[in-house]
């Protein structure tokens, strides 16, 4: 004899109010338990000011490290720069991760309204999505790589961190002094100029990751005598006053075609990154504009995530040397991000009354976008932050106190920005 809960029941429409488990639907209890109502509460002056605020906090921690390449003045010290670089790469990875795989599961994953539903229940579709983005982004990188490499036959060691940073033993405008306190690591980094390389056999392999890594040591590893810089003494002293100054030299700012080749292949990747972090902009701006009572919670949170990705972004940026005929590009890059946001809050402040970002189609949409965000970030922080500087760099320090202080940085990154997850 079989029990009532065996046989098969008639459909019952849901009635919030009386829910019996047995019999009830789901994938209605489910919807039901995610609906909410538009929360807005108003306090518009606050939420104008937050606009500005994150305008411009997103603005200067993106341009501070792009300004500082230009202008000697703003030269920062080594470990500096290392901490904005190596923080800001773990932030990137947290970001992708916390940020928005997670949310991506909570609004079209399995277990979700919209993934309960008809034509999405069929499949977890957050990881397919985010495993799509990054096969795609890895061709597109793979394809940048291939085509530059076939194309240009030379490259140059370009060193970032002596154009970006103040070295030891040298003042802001180039002139020489003297510190006895460095090791002569951090000396030969200081004085060692930009030297063409060749591209065969294994210089060929060292110099493809050199472009994706910044330098950590000075040089690349060549066979063979190199001639001395025109720029530099027969010590290979620089003694050029202007040699600082990023816009001053020939191989940072496009004129020769190994110059070309460093931009071409850092700007693919660079934009693909940028990409990625503007649709999570997206997504946080329309949800600061429309947010309740949680909205207090949520102001600071989103100044320092924008912030610490800010920070992150400028740090890759200023390391890509642009040609002259692209001049304004980074400076169109920065102010990008910078805007993304505050444009999106203040769209969302235009439909505070209306939009419900718990409703079917919003959660489509932010998950989605949440998804291929989260492809796109795993790929470029994994990829292209840390196994090309970590793991597959031959230029990797052999300072173990600056080693230290990268990993720390990056560990630091992460572990800040997993914890602002708990409230954004």
């Amino acid at each position: 004899m079989s029990s009532a809960a065996d046989a098969p029941s008639a459909y019952v429409p849901f009635n919030p109010h009386r829910v019996d488990l047995d019999t009830a639907d789901p994938k209605a209890v489910v919807c039901y338990l995610n609906r909410s109502s538009n929360d807005y509460d108003g306090r518009v002056g606050l939420r104008i000011s937050a606009l500005f605020v994150i305008l411009a906090t997103s603005s200067m921690t993106t341009l501070f490290p792009v300004l500082a390449t230009r202008i000697p003045r703003l030269r920062i010290p080594r470990y500096v720069y290392l901490f904005a670089r190596y923080f800001g790469a773990g932030v990137i990875i947290a970001t992708a991760f916390i940020h928005l795989l997670d949310p991506a599961y909570e609004e079209i994953g399995p277990a979700s309204c919209v993934g309960m539903s008809k034509g999405w229940d069929s499949y977890s579709w957050p990881p397919a999505i985010a495993m799509t983005a990054v096969m795609l982004i890895f061709l597109l990188d793979f394809g940048a790589e291939w085509y530059v490499e076939q194309k240009y036959e030379d490259q140059v060691d370009v060193s970032v961190e002596k154009v970006i940073t103040t070295c030891p033993g040298h003042s802001t405008d180039g002139a020489n002094s003297t510190d006895e306190g460095h090791s002569s690591e951090s000396h030969d980094d200081c004085h060692n100029s930009p030297r063409k390389q060749s591209t065969t056999g294994h210089d060929a392999h060292a110099g493809h990751q050199f472009l994706h890594s910044g330098d950590q040591d000075s040089q690349l590893p060549a066979h063979g005598a190199t001639a001395v810089s025109p720029t530099t003494d027969s010590h290979g002293h620089d003694t050029s006053k202007d040699a600082i100054d990023i816009e001053s030299h020939a191989f940072l700012t496009g004129d020769s075609p190994a110059s070309e080749r460093i931009f071409r292949e850092q700007i693919a990747a660079f934009l693909i990154l940028e990409f990625g972090v503007l649709f999570h902009s997206v997504i946080i701006g329309l949800n600061l504009g429309v947010v309740g009572e949680e909205f207090s919670t949520l102001y600071p949170v989103v100044v320092f995530h924008q912030a610490f990705e800010g920070l992150g972004i400028g740090a890759r940026l200023s390391s890509i040397p642009f040609p002259k005929r692209l001049g304004w590009m980074p400076w169109a890059l920065c102010v990008a991000y910078g805007l993304t946001t505050p444009i999106a809050l203040a769209i969302g402040l235009g439909l505070a009354t209306t939009y419900e970002s718990t409703g079917f189609t919003a959660s489509i949409v932010s998950g989605v976008l949440d998804s291929i965000s989260a492809g796109i970030l795993l790929y470029t922080g994994l990829v292209e932050l840390l196994a090309r500087d970590f793991l597959f760099n031959p230029n990797r320090t052999r300072d173990r106190t600056r080693i230290i202080f990268m990993l720390a940085c990056l560990f630091a990154g992460c572990f800040v920005m997993a914890l602002l997850g708990k409230w954004a």
